[in-house]
C-alpha cells in the first residue's frame, strides 16, 4: 500500500489567461501510483482525489458539465459560492457537495483567504465535458478540446 503525506506534495498551478479562472491542486491520487483519468479499466484508481485552492475573486474552472463524471466537494477552508446550472450557493468549511453527471457547476471564491476544498471524482472510462457559454467540448482521457458543429449523418460517408 502506498502512503503520502499531502503537505510533501507540490501545488500546480493552473490560470487563465486573464487570471478569471485560478485553482492550484495537489492530486493526491497521481501521488498514490494513480494515473490522470484513467480508472481501474486501465490500471488506474476507481476515484481520483484532489486538494484544491481558489485566490479570493477567482473561480476554479468555467461553468461547465460533465455528461458521465460523478464529483463530491468538501470544502475545508474559506467562503464562496458554488454555481449549479443557474443557481448559486454559499459554500464554507465543512459543507459537502455531490455533483452528478449532467449538471453544470463551477465554483468561485468570494472571501478574502483561499477557498479550499477536497475533489473527489469518480474516473468513468470516456467522459465528454461541455462549457455552455463558450460551446467548447472536452474529451477525455484524451483531454482534447474541440468546437463542434451539427453535420448531416452521411456527410463524408459515401
Amino acid at each position: 500500500m502506498p502512503k503520502i503525506n499531502a503537505e510533501t506534495i507540490p501545488w500546480k498551478d493552473t490560470r487563465s489567461p486573464k487570471g478569471t479562472y485560478q485553482v492550484s491542486q495537489r492530486d493526491l491520487s497521481l501521488a498514490l501510483r494513480g494515473m490522470k483519468d484513467t480508472g481501474t479499466w486501465g490500471g488506474g484508481h476507481p476515484f481520483d482525489v484532489a486538494q484544491a485552492k481558489i485566490p479570493p475573486g477567482a473561480s476554479n474552472w468555467p461553468l461547465h458539465v460533465h455528461t458521465t463524471q460523478w464529483e463530491m466537494y468538501l470544502f475545508t477552508a474559506g467562503t464562496g459560492e458554488l454555481r449549479e446550472g443557474e443557481i448559486t450557493y454559499p459554500v464554507g468549511p465543512g459543507d459537502c457537495c455531490l455533483l452528478p453527471p449532467g449538471e453544470a457547476h463551477q465554483v468561485r471564491n468570494t472571501g478574502s483567504v483561499d477557498l479550499e476544498y477536497l475533489v473527489i471524482a469518480d474516473n468513468p472510462q470516456a467522459e465528454i465535458v461541455t462549457y455552455p457559454a463558450s460551446n467548447k467540448w472536452m474529451i477525455k482521457p484524451q483531454r482534447k478540446f474541440f468546437e463542434m458543429q451539427e453535420v448531416d449523418y452521411y456527410r463524408g460517408e459515401e
